[in-house]
């Protein structure tokens, strides 16, 4: 079983026992799921960098990245060094995340807040509504094309954009619809960890224009952002880059600073 399946299975155990713990009702209240949201999508299309910049604690391919710093100190410094967008991992038990480290996020930026977690139930959009999310995550690899679509209509219906992550072309194949604002490629092998630009590379011809296209995983330098730009690609994801670094923010704005020259 690979790590994915592991997950889901998992996954499946955690949302059945938040939906007895929280009503629907109880998470339609919030505050926050009457806020206007701020789209990541129209953010990447008008801007120069592109950078999605993550926060995460540790991975199981890389076990613990940074346990030290806070929320609030690393999405304001993302925001400070001019990223367009904030991904949050919200996975407990193999990302070390939490539904409050996006609370705290929103309560600490006005950037654009993805959601990045196994969605496999529509519970979880309702949660990254009423937690601050403007974007959630949909992994290819772990849902059917049927669910592709009832979860991205679900997200589009509370107003939030939508990105959807292939590792393949039978993945991306089964994936582009109306309802989808963002196409992401992942460029790690999930089965053996291996991470290679090529796999965007040889996508990118087959994601249709009107979705702006995002490269995720193994961009750790700008070099690498300018080799896929000619590619089409718009937006790049950088989880550990920046948050190996005492100063994630810091790293950010000198990131986008030689980005820019």
């Amino acid at each position: 079983m690979d790590i994915l399946e592991k997950i889901v299975i998992d996954k499946r155990k955690e949302v059945a026992l938040r939906k007895e713990l929280i009503p629907i009702s109880q998470l339609e209240q919030s505050v926050l799921f009457e806020k206007q949201i701020v789209s990541l999508a129209n953010n990447l299309r008008n801007s120069k960098s592109g950078i999605i910049a993550e926060h995460k604690r540790r991975s199981p391919s890389k076990s613990v990245i940074n346990n030290s710093l806070n929320v609030q100190d690393v999405a304001s410094g993302y925001e400070n060094a001019g990223v367009c967008g904030m991904s949050v991992l919200t996975d407990g038990k193999y990302f070390g995340g939490s539904l409050d480290d996006l609370l705290t996020a929103r309560a600490s930026c006005n950037l654009p807040l993805l959601r990045k977690e196994f969605i496999i139930d529509e519970y979880q959009i309702l949660e990254a509504k009423a937690y601050g999310a403007d974007v959630i995550l949909l992994i290819a690899a772990i849902l059917s094309k049927g669910e592709i679509k009832q979860f991205s209509e679900f997200a589009k219906s509370l107003n939030l954009d939508v990105l959807l992550e292939v590792h393949n072309e039978e993945e991306l194949h089964k994936s582009v619809m109306p309802s989808l604002d963002m196409l992401g490629v992942n460029n790690r092998n999930l089965k053996t960890f291996k991470v290679s630009l090529e796999t965007s590379k040889s996508l990118s011809h087959s994601i249709p224009d009107d979705f702006v296209k995002v490269s995720e995983s193994g961009i750790s330098n700008f070099e690498a952002i300018k080799e896929l730009q000619p590619y089409g690609f718009q937006g790049f994801l950088i989880g550990e880059n920046f948050m190996k670094t005492d100063n994630p923010g810091e790293s950010a704005t000198q990131f986008i600073k030689e980005l820019e020259l």
